[in-house]
């Protein structure tokens, strides 16, 4: 696996036919949304590549979050929209990012705020249709590891992953200091955000650009799932990595080569 890992830069080099050359990419902005059981933290890599070839870089922490302290009381998946947007500001033409959960916020902030959204890149992420929850779209993954490690707390209102299944579920392609530390500092996720429908129209929603980035070896998201959500999406625009559900940990130089040239 580690030896295919290696090999993705030459192939991604000749994706669809296209040459990606980071020293020649156009400024733009890049907005990153993390997943569940992550934080912003968790791209600093990505950011360092993207800021170097030249582009404007936002990693948006959720609240409830890294190092955030807000109530799991307060955490809404509106809410975790609004930081997003917050970020944004004024900002157009913005190619939004979402990883894993971070899929679902992106899809509610391109619905509500559509004309500043260029383009929608779903890094192994949940792309839901309307009226569909996290909850709603991982009861159909028949490859996800999650129901050997899930522990779900409904008295305190978060869900967690078994200390022993966090590489596996993740990061099992993560260099050891990277998994080591994720293990370590991991916390459970807000339940309720993920039990929450998004709403999206044809109209709004619909007609942005989006792009789906394939993880093979992913035991959070089974590839199956994926290519099912990028297929209902119509899209067809797609990169395949041989890596976990975190690429950004053990490919962070290809995916920042990936978001720099589809922000162009």
């Amino acid at each position: 696996m580690r030896k295919s890992i290696t090999t993705v830069a030459v192939i991604l080099m000749t994706a669809f036919g296209v040459p990606i050359q980071a020293n020649t990419v156009s400024p733009s902005t890049i907005v990153i949304v993390h997943g569940a059981w992550s934080s912003a933290k968790d791209f600093k890599d990505v950011e360092a590549a993207l800021k170097k070839s030249g582009n404007e870089v936002i990693t948006v922490n959720l609240p409830g979050h890294g190092d955030d302290k807000t109530p799991v009381t307060a955490l809404t998946l509106q809410g975790y929209v609004d930081v997003v947007k917050k970020a944004i500001g004024t900002r157009k033409n913005i190619t939004l990012v979402g990883h894993s959960f971070g899929g679902m916020v992106i899809s509610e902030t391109a619905e509500q705020i559509p004309g500043q959204i260029k383009k929608l890149i779903y890094l192994c992420a949940f792309l839901p249709t309307n009226g569909e929850s996290l909850f709603s779209i991982s009861g159909a993954d028949k490859e996800t590891h999650i129901g050997k490690y899930i522990q779900p707390d409904e008295k305190l209102g978060v869900v967690g992953i078994a200390k022993e299944g966090i590489l596996d579920f993740f990061a099992a392609d993560a260099p050891k200091k990277i998994a080591d530390g994720l293990v370590a500092n991991f916390k459970p996720e807000p339940m309720g955000p993920l039990a929450t429908p998004v709403t999206l129209t044809p109209a709004n929603f619909g007609k942005i650009d989006k792009v789906y980035i394939f993880t093979e070896y992913d035991h959070a998201i089974g590839l199956t799932l994926q290519k099912s959500m990028a297929k209902t999406a119509n899209i067809t625009k797609t990169y395949s990595l041989p890596t976990s559900h975190t690429p950004f940990f053990s490919q962070p130089a290809v995916v920042a080569s990936i978001l720099s040239q589809e922000a162009k």
